[in-house]
């Protein structure tokens, strides 16, 4: 089971529930976290605007972390309204303090939606101090403008070098919000210490229905960033779950201003929350059952308790090596159009192992030329050999991981049942290597990275390469003489 994680708010209130803590623990739960809130600022707003702030004593605020801190696992933190320079301090301090690695997204609330200020001006260099201790910063188009003391932005390059600017001072990754912009689209830029910027597209979505949105976008990055590696995938997932919130909220019909996004759109519409969809956690639960059924084989229980004959595991290792030599080709293939120097090592590497390691093994105990391919391998092959045609990277790379997942995930479970003397035990112990669960884990790693990058239509063509070289492991499996 997926941990669910925990989300940690630290920002001011909103009774009217559209932004500030309210927004934030609607979102949290969208996006399928479960949302705690510390309150820095109790404010009188409403759609129409702010009418009143009250910053309880520093105090109030550190008992409500200490207290969160001392009973329950925060895996990530959104901090939005800090309202002066006592309530930074003792933030900034508590996350100094912070036991564990939370993720951490400082959204730098300086002014409302509505125009009205947040953040009192004496305070804003007090930020300053805060920055580096987050992971992501996400300023809109006037509060980047702010923390780098310029003239705002008015185009896309002058956008994108403000935040170069933030994130090269501080150390931190800036996901600039061009919404301020003004232009017919909507860009955003993430920006890495490094200055590398990637931009997310999208057409300006057509509502006055805007209230929050900061607060429910940071909050969203957090939840999702919690179980994502990569804060790129967690940016795009954040934002699309945004825009489909902002496309949603002319139906809310709250107040008579600038009312709130819908948070509850994707539930509404009976969805998944947002992490879910890009996952290689996803796709293996999703060939769960396909797994059980390579459980109860007959082959793979006799294999593990030593029963098989031996008429049975020599075809099984003849056709294993017909399919390795041309796996290994498929991997070496794909070592040649991955997009990194990294990746392309990891399956070169990979395919001199199924000749140099595997196959070695396979000559030890069968004699002679290797047969003909059965059915099975030729329709496994047959799959693998597409894709590889095919020359599509992620999609690729998703066929010939349950090859590696797969036995990974069967292989330690009979290495570790066999006992001493198992006429089978130096093939079984080959997967239980720990070489070859590292292997996986990178493969699995390399896969995923290739989902970030994939659109939807992509993703979907590289869970369905997955499932199909899923439920041919399977038929290998069976096979028979």
């Amino acid at each position: 089971m997926t941990r669910i994680p925990h989300v940690l708010s630290i920002a001011g209130s909103d009774p009217s529930g559209g932004a500030g803590i309210q927004a934030d623990l609607k979102s949290i739960a969208a996006c399928g976290g479960y949302g705690m809130a510390a309150i820095t600022a109790l404010t009188a707003q409403n759609t129409r605007g702010v009418q009143a702030v009250h910053v309880p004593p520093p105090g109030v605020l550190a008992d409500q972390l200490d207290a969160l801190a001392a009973d329950v696992r925060i895996d990530a933190v959104k901090i939005g309204m800090l309202a002066d320079r006592a309530t930074i301090d003792v933030v900034q301090g508590w996350l100094a303090g912070l036991l564990g690695a939370p993720r951490i997204v400082l959204d730098p609330v300086l002014v409302a939606t509505s125009g009205d200020r947040l953040l009192r001006a004496e305070a804003e260099g007090a930020l300053d101090a805060l920055l580096p201790l987050a992971d992501v910063v996400t300023p809109n188009v006037p509060e980047l403008a702010a923390l780098v003391r310029a003239p705002a932005a008015r185009t896309r390059d002058e956008l994108a070098a403000q935040a170069r600017t933030l994130a090269a001072r501080h150390g931190v990754r800036v996901l600039a919000k061009g919404g301020h912009l003004g232009s017919a689209d909507c860009p955003d830029a993430l920006v890495r210490p490094g200055g590398e910027v990637v931009w997310f597209e999208g057409d300006r979505i057509d509502t006055p229905h805007t209230h929050g949105t900061g607060c429910s976008l940071s909050s969203a990055l957090a939840t999702i960033a919690a179980g994502e590696a990569d804060w790129v995938w967690a940016t795009r997932l954040a934002r699309d779950w945004l825009r489909g919130a902002l496309a949603a909220a002319d139906a809310l019909d709250v107040g008579h201003g600038s009312g709130p996004v819908d948070h509850a759109h994707a539930h509404r519409a009976g969805a998944l929350p947002p992490r879910r969809r890009a996952e290689c956690a996803s796709w293996w639960e999703d060939i769960a059952p396909i797994r059980a059924d390579i459980d109860r084989d007959p082959f793979v229980a006799a294999l593990g308790d030593g029963s098989l004959s031996q008429e049975r595991f020599a075809h099984y290792l003849a056709q294993d090596a017909v399919y390795l030599g041309a796996y290994a080709r498929v991997l070496a293939g794909l070592g040649e159009i991955a997009p990194s120097a990294d990746e392309r090592a990891f399956w070169a590497a990979s395919a001199r192992a199924c000749v140099e390691t595997e196959m070695a093994l396979h000559r030890s105990r069968v004699a002679g030329d290797p047969p003909e391919p059965s059915p099975e391998t030729r329709a496994y092959l047959g799959h693998l050999e597409a894709a590889a045609a095919a020359g599509d990277h992620g999609v690729l790379a998703a066929a010939v991981l349950p090859c590696f997942w797969i036995y990974d995930d069967v292989g330690r479970r009979l290495a570790r049942a066999s006992r001493s003397g198992h006429p089978y035990e130096d093939w079984l112990q080959t997967y239980d290597d720990p070489a070859f669960r590292d292997a996986t884990r990178e493969a699995i790693a390399w896969t995923q990275r290739a989902a970030h990058r994939a659109d939807d239509a992509a993703l979907e063509r590289m869970r369905e390469a997955f499932v199909v070289s899923a439920r041919h492991e399977r038929a290998f499996f069976a096979q028979r003489p």
